[in-house]
């Protein structure tokens, strides 16, 4: 192909969409290259067990789709995306058939928890109140915070550990185990560091945005951003793996939606040893392995509230949780492992056929576990719904190698392009000035595998490509 380019992007998840729409506001002219034969990486929707029956194979419930600060200001309800509200965000089942809710309204989310509602609003009223002035410290690279004091009170919040923070604010067992449904989307163990962080946004997306997700399934998310980005004056290479440099036509700058692994099996980017070897250090977190269903009639949940919810957490206990998610990072297999589901189509009718419905789960494993949990996640949601397995028509499962065949962002089944601890939660994929930058002037990385790290919120290439502008085209940033 001998055009040429401002700006090639490689990959057509939401941060190589994001990149690219970006840079093609600000005049560029951009092409996206894709190696699989459909676009979105990991928010695509298919109909993988029976005819009718629409199922998100990646992400699913897009809540920072709607509070990324670049997304929410892009006109992609003009470009057909139609976003579906459940009644409740989340909410969390016990074994004695009570459960707690996280609703949009935090009074009426503490009001729940009875000796621990005042620490609740005490908790979380603070960051929601001040969430505009905190989020973009948040959800881009460490720079210098534009309100020092508020992110500083957050910071103190969100640097322990969840197992630190609930024990400190919380009285209640279930006021911990409910928080620890939110924090656990970490995949890190519980106890550790900024582990806490994590329930603490998402709860805090829950109570300013809600949990949506896109009628017809995430794949229409990417669709509104492709037609977005086309209207521009963008273009989409499908079924266009990229195994060298050189193959791409020649721009000034090439954008890749990678992890590092990938990276570092590109030809042509010219990185020095030093280099590939602090990139081969770079580390992937847990797995997940995924369940879909067809089911004959919604999952019949004992508690109403988990009949209106969106998401579902799974977990009994604190010390289930607690070991759930410590067994993954030691070498054990939990047989009540905490799980994590979605029900779009009591929300939506176009995910199903007429009086039939869908589920979507995962529990968190290994990375690169072969391993089949689906007989563990259908025992924790019959626990919270007795007679949901008769409700079965039909199930596809997909364990961690087949998540990487799916998309090979998802390094060894891990869905946030890298382990989210400490270490690489605001310094990756290595600790230099711009996590966006390589040593090679032309090629940027702007996966999840940049700060902010996993979620479809398109931050993380939204950054890259603003240092993009910075570097190559001063006049337009």
């Amino acid at each position: 192909m001998s055009e040429q380019y401002d700006a090639i992007i490689t990959g057509s998840g939401s941060n190589g969409l994001a990149a690219a729409i970006h840079l093609q506001q600000k005049g560029l002219k951009t092409a996206i290259f894709e190696q699989a034969s459909s676009p979105g990486g990991s928010t695509r929707t298919e109909e993988v067990t029976l005819p009718g029956f629409k199922h998100d194979i990646g992400s699913a419930i897009l809540p920072m789709g709607v509070a990324s600060p670049f997304f929410r200001n892009l006109p992609l309800e003009k470009h057909g995306l139609e976003w579906i509200y459940p009644d409740i965000p989340y909410s969390h089942p016990f074994a004695d058939g009570t459960a707690l809710a996280c609703f949009e309204d935090i009074d009426r989310t503490a009001a729940q928890l009875y000796k621990d509602e005042k620490a609740y609003k005490q908790l979380f009223k603070p960051i929601v109140e001040k969430w505009s002035q905190i989020e973009n410290n948040l959800l881009g690279p460490l720079s210098w915070p534009e309100h020092p004091i508020e992110l500083l009170k957050f910071g103190f919040k969100a640097l322990p550990s969840a197992k630190m923070l609930v024990n400190h604010y919380f009285k209640e067992e279930k006021s911990k185990v409910f928080f620890y449904g939110s924090a656990a989307h970490s995949t890190l163990p519980l106890q550790a560091i900024a582990s806490a962080s994590f329930g603490l946004v998402l709860s805090t997306m829950a109570h300013k945005y809600g949990w949506p997700f896109p009628k017809g399934g995430a794949g229409k998310f990417v669709e509104a951003l492709l037609s977005y980005y086309k209207s521009l004056g963008g273009e989409l290479f499908l079924n266009r793996k990229v195994e060298d440099v050189n193959e791409l036509p020649e721009a000034k700058a090439y954008l890749f939606d990678l992890t590092p692994k990938q990276l570092l099996k590109l030809k042509g980017t010219d990185f020095p040893s030093l280099y590939r070897k602090r990139m081969g250090n770079y580390k992937y977190g847990a797995g997940v392995f995924k369940v879909d269903w067809a089911l004959s009639e919604p999952i019949p949940f004992t508690n109403e509230k988990c009949r209106k919810s969106g998401t579902v957490h799974l977990g009994f206990s604190k010390a289930e949780m607690e070991e759930s998610e410590n067994s993954i990072h030691n070498n054990r297999v939990s047989d009540a492992p905490y799980v994590l589901l979605a029900q779009h189509s009591i929300f939506d009718d176009t995910r199903a056929p007429d009086n039939k419905h869908t589920a979507w789960a995962y529990c968190h494993v290994q990375n690169g576990s072969t391993a089949d949990f689906t007989q563990q996640i259908e025992d924790q949601i019959e626990k919270a719904a007795p007679g949901f397995k008769d409700c079965i028509l039909a199930k596809t499962t997909m364990n961690t190698q087949q998540l990487e065949v799916f998309n090979p962002n998802i390094i060894g089944g891990d869905i946030n392009g890298g382990k989210q601890d400490i270490t690489q939660l605001f310094t990756r994929p290595i600790t230099q000035i711009s996590p966006y930058s390589t040593p090679n002037p032309k090629v940027y990385i702007c996966s999840s595998s940049t700060p902010p790290g996993g979620g479809v919120h398109g931050m993380c290439g939204y950054s890259a490509a603003k240092k993009v502008l910075k570097d190559h085209f001063e006049d337009l940033k």
